[in-house]
């Protein structure tokens, strides 16, 4: 029985074409799979601009706590490297001064004073930046040259002013300041304004600013031997 042509290939062209579908998932699987990944990668890259702006007092935190470990070496009379009194206030002369509350002060303060809300709470966060920074001027000329014992209670002063000042500043701003930042701006500005941020971060820093002082604070920890947390935990 002579078997007819079209039923002869029928099968071939069916499983060739099935295998040529099955080629294409494969080729476009891999595809899809990355953009999904970079879209996951870019979401959880993503953050907010109050969770921004808090991370970053974290960093302005453990420099306090840096602060807080030369100040007890120094009421027991005990050494410590200058340098990390040095390194500790340019970070926060670079992140803090220069970066992170220019922020508050450009694109912050003024939307509140223009919405007539915390306006006195604005002008004391404002006023206390610049204590901030003259304390820091302090602190960079008086560790430059520690002779005597009275330089080394100078600088101790001084490092508790900051800490004094900066403890209540940033927890006001966590707590007050900034959640009512949703009060004031919509949702669009307010998303608007953490793509701000974060356009001015790597322009400044070259790349992301927070991990770049994140590493810088973490070695100074480790040479004064305060980066292990489990030290502080009460016996």
């Amino acid at each position: 029985m002579r078997t007819n042509l079209s039923e002869r290939t029928g099968p071939r062209r069916s499983f060739l074409h099935t295998t040529g579908m099955l080629a294409a998932a494969v080729t476009v699987f891999p595809a899809t799979l990355l953009a999904q990944k970079s879209v996951v990668k870019e979401q959880a890259d993503d953050v907010s601009t109050n969770e921004d702006l808090m991370r970053e007092h974290g960093i302005l935190k453990r420099v306090l706590l840096i602060y807080d470990e030369v100040i007890r070496r120094i009421d027991a009379k005990q050494d410590f490297p200058p340098q990390t009194v040095s390194d500790s206030a340019e970070i926060i002369r670079k992140f803090i001064e220069d970066y992170h509350e220019k922020l508050e002060e450009e694109h912050l303060f003024p939307r509140f004073r223009k919405a007539h809300k915390l306006v006195d709470l604005v002008d004391v966060l404002y006023e206390q930046h610049q204590a901030g920074r003259r304390v820091t001027d302090r602190v960079l000329a008086t560790v430059q040259s520690l002779k005597t014992s009275d330089d080394r209670k100078g600088l101790a002063d001084d490092l508790r002013a900051f800490i004094r000042m900066y403890a209540p500043h940033e927890a006001r701003e966590d707590t007050v300041l900034f959640p009512a930042l949703h009060e004031i701006v919509s949702r669009q500005e307010y998303e608007a304004l953490g793509k701000k941020f974060d356009e001015i971060e790597h322009t400044t820093f070259g790349g992301d600013g927070f991990d770049i002082y994140l590493d810088k604070v973490s070695g100074i920890e480790k040479r004064l031997g305060i980066y292990d947390l489990a030290q502080f935990t009460p016996r």
